[in-house]
C-alpha cells in the first residue's frame, strides 16, 4: 500500500505496477483462471470533481473524461480497461472495485506507505509516549475523506466478485470527515489533546472526496457501514501494541523519532 506521500513522490514507480496487471490478465488467459478481481482505487476519479472540502460523492461515471490521479490513478484507470477489454475479447470474468482509503488493523502504520489514518494514530501515540504533545497535519486539515473498515473491504470483495457487478463499482464508506476531525477521533479515544501544526507544503492530495454508494447498493443491496470511531479504536489500540512493542513505553523515543525523521528525508512521508 501506499499513501499519499508516497504516491506524488514515486509517479513513475506506480505507472510500473501496470506491468503486474498485464502479466496477470495474460497469465490468467492463458492458464484458463475462471475469475478475475481488480482492486482499482478512488484515484482514477477526475481531478475537477475533486477540489472542494464540501464534496459531492463520487458515482461511478464521475471517471470519464479521465483526468484522474497523477502516476498512481492513471495506472489504476488503464488497468480497469484491460479488465474490460480481456472480458469482452477473451471472456474472462472481472470483476472491479474502486477502493475508498481502506483501514484497520494489521495494516502498514509508519515507513512512509500507510494512509491517513494509520499515521494519525501513530503520530497521537508518539505524542502521548514522549510527552511532546503537538501532532503534525499536512495540509489544513480541512480537505475531507471517507475511510473504509478493513473488514468491510473484504465482505466487498467476496459479495462482488459472487454477483453479477460487470462494471466498476465504488467500495468505500460514505461517511465523510475531515482531517482535523479524523484527529480528534484519535485524540478522543487516546485520552489526550494536542496543539496542531500544519505543514501547508506537504502532500495532501485532493481537497475533497467521498463514495457514492448507490450503485453498489442496486447491485448487492448492501455498503460499508462501520462506523469510523469503531474502526479506529480498534486501529489505534493495534498500532498502539506495535508501537510499543517496537519502541518501548518511552526510553526508545529518541531513536523512534530518528527513524521517522529520516524516512521523512528520504521522501515518504507518512499522510
Amino acid at each position: 500500500m501506499g499513501g499519499m506521500g508516497f504516491i506524488e513522490n514515486n509517479k513513475a514507480l506506480c505507472m510500473l505496477s501496470v506491468l503486474i496487471n498485464t502479466h496477470l490478465m495474460m497469465a490468467a488467459k492463458a492458464c484458463g483462471v475462471e475469475r478475475f478481481f481488480y482492486a482499482s482505487s478512488a484515484c482514477v476519479y477526475n481531478a475537477d470533481k475533486q477540489r472542494s472540502e464540501d464534496v459531492t460523492p463520487l458515482k461511478e461515471e464521475d471517471a470519464y473524461p479521465a483526468m484522474a490521479e497523477d502516476g498512481y490513478g492513471w495506472e489504476k484507470l488503464f488497468s480497469e480497461r484491460m479488465c474490460r477489454h480481456f472480458a469482452e475479447d477473451f471472456g474472462l470474468y472481472t470483476r472491479v472495485a474502486r477502493f475508498h482509503n481502506v483501514y484497520g488493523t494489521y495494516g502498514t502504520w509508519e515507513g512512509g506507505r500507510e494512509k491517513a489514518p494509520a499515521a494519525m494514530c501513530r503520530k497521537v501515540i508518539e505524542a502521548q509516549i514522549s510527552g511532546d504533545h503537538t501532532v503534525e497535519i499536512w495540509g489544513t486539515g480541512g480537505q475531507t475523506r471517507s475511510f473504509m473498515w478493513i473488514d468491510d473491504c473484504i465482505k466487498g470483495i467476496d459479495l462482488i466478485m459472487n454477483n453479477d457487478v460487470p462494471e466498476p463499482v465504488n467500495l468505500g464508506s460514505s461517511e465523510l470527515v475531515s482531517i482535523n476531525e479524523l484527529v480528534d477521533i484519535v485524540e478522543e479515544i487516546a485520552g489526550i489533546r494536542l496543539e496542531r501544526k500544519y505543514d501547508l507544503d506537504a502532500p495532501k492530495g485532493v481537497n475533497g472526496r467521498n463514495s457514492d454508494n448507490t450503485k453498489i447498493q442496486q447491485y448487492l443491496g448492501w455498503e460499508p457501514d462501520t462506523k469510523l470511531r469503531v474502526g479506529m479504536e480498534k486501529t489505534y489500540h493495534w498500532i498502539r501494541e506495535q508501537y510499543v512493542s517496537k519502541y518501548g513505553e518511552g526510553s526508545s523515543i529518541r531513536q523512534a523519532r530518528a527513524t521517522l525523521s529520516t524516512t521523512v528525508k528520504d521522501g515518504a512521508r507518512s499522510t
